[in-house]
């Protein structure tokens, strides 16, 4: 009897799990009909990052929870893209997914909420006693409530734009969990008008650039199709073998960096321009990863930290808890690796531990850079340094960027063609190529 009850309890966890998380041929397809759904996380996160801006409301966040948890995993999971091309859309919902749950758990097991720079509660700077009724009720006459109203409507507005920023918030700049962040100098003018022109250039830089490096991707058989392939051809010699993949590895690194670089100005450039957000609050997003010479200069600085503070709620306090300082760099790596592959199985392709094992061995990575400069007084750096980052970005990564080709990562869809210049000249220069090669 006691093992029944057992074994019907754990159906009941899988049966919850499988609603919320389907079985890939069971998922729902993505229709105008199902759209709301797949945006229903969005009321109660922000519900939740509304309380963690609010003193006292530590009950009714751990409350919230689990609704934001189950609401956030049913809209990534639950629902899907069938169009091939668009499979890795899917992909692009679970890391957004991941990335709410993490917000969420913090938000909701933080005691004091979640502060700002300089705040002891919520919205109350340090030091700043808090007001005290009196005991006195007021009599408030008829002339004076519009002016209330107004401040009533007034401090609701400015709660919204505090739960709207700290909801968006991936760096932590001014808030206290971004403490220690790096965040890159500014490098554009503070002149909103000016500001504004050349990120839009940027814009179109890099979105020509990634239109462009996308194109070149997809002509790789295989590679280059939504049903995925692997880019170590096997019927090349081994030298021609490495050669091609690796090209097919810069190529796809620096489309990964044209993405970040494209939306992140897209969206600096609505927010300046439409929210009458502040140039200053845009930094870049990258710190010239090129230039890194060191592993820990790279994942430190050099590359974007947007998900930091994530890969800290997952892996970096449960593995302080466990280890101290070493089990939270080593927890931080390997929750990486865990975000980008669970988010992955959204697109129905399976769990691949090359991906994991990749982010995972970072950790010891750092942990060897320390050594190092413990025995030798130096840290890890100038042109050794960089051929050591090199090494392992272009060689140790080439496994972890075939798992994903091999998924469909390079076939989706990321500029649509009626938008895309390189998908329109290209294949003519491929076709005129190949026209010349062949006449001769």
């Amino acid at each position: 009897m006691p093992f029944q009850f057992t074994q019907g309890i754990m159906q009941g966890y899988y049966d919850f799990f499988r609603l919320l998380i389907p079985e890939p041929q069971n998922r729902i397809p993505i229709t105008p009909s199902v759209v709301p759904y797949t945006l229903s996380w969005f009321i109660p996160f922000f519900f939740l990052a509304y309380l963690a801006r609010r003193p006292e409301t530590y009950l009714i966040r751990l409350l919230l929870l689990p609704t934001v948890i189950a609401t956030t995993l049913a809209s990534a999971f639950r629902y899907c893209w069938t169009i091939p091309a668009l499979n890795v859309y899917n992909w692009g919902q679970g890391l957004a997914a991941e990335v709410v749950i993490a917000k969420a758990l913090e938000y909701a097991l933080t005691p004091e909420g979640i502060l700002r720079i300089g705040e002891s509660q919520p919205n109350q700077p340090k030091g700043k006693a808090k007001a005290e009724s009196n005991g006195d009720a007021s009599i408030i006459d008829e002339d004076d409530r519009t002016p209330l109203a107004k401040s009533n409507f007034s401090s609701l507005i400015a709660a919204f734009g505090d739960a709207l920023n700290l909801a968006h918030e991936m760096r932590g700049a001014g808030w206290k969990f971004g403490v220690g962040t790096h965040i890159p100098k500014l490098i554009r003018p503070l002149e909103r008008d000016q500001f504004l022109k050349v990120t839009l250039w940027s814009f179109i830089k890099y979105f020509l650039l990634l239109d462009l490096l996308e194109s070149i991707i997809k002509l790789f058989p295989g590679v280059g199709t939504p049903a995925g392939g692997s880019m170590f051809y096997q019927n090349l010699p081994i030298l021609q073998r490495y050669i091609v993949s690796t090209t097919i590895h810069i190529l796809t690194g620096s489309a990964l960096l044209s993405g970040f670089h494209m939306v992140y100005d897209l969206m600096a450039f609505i927010a300046v321009y439409s929210c009458n957000d502040l140039p200053s609050s845009w930094p870049p997003v990258m710190d010239n990863p090129w230039t890194a010479d060191s592993m820990h200069v790279f994942w430190a600085k050099r590359w974007h930290q947007l998900l930091k503070r994530t890969f800290v709620v997952y892996g970096g306090i449960p593995g302080y808890w466990i280890a101290g300082n070493t089990g939270a760099l080593l927890g931080t790596f390997i929750a990486s690796g865990l975000y980008h592959e669970f988010a992955i199985y959204a697109m129905g392709r399976g769990f691949d531990p090359v991906v994991p094992a990749f982010f995972a061995l970072q950790g010891p990575v750092l942990l060897l850079e320390r050594v190092w400069r413990v025995g030798t007084g130096r840290r890890v750096g100038g042109w050794v340094g960089r051929i050591w980052v090199y090494s392992i970005m272009f060689c140790l990564a080439q496994p972890m960027i075939d798992s994903w080709h091999k998924r469909g990562l390079g076939g989706g869809m990321v500029i649509p063609p009626f938008i895309s210049p390189a998908k329109f000249v290209l294949p003519l220069l491929v076709r005129a190529f190949n026209a010349t090669v062949l006449a001769k």
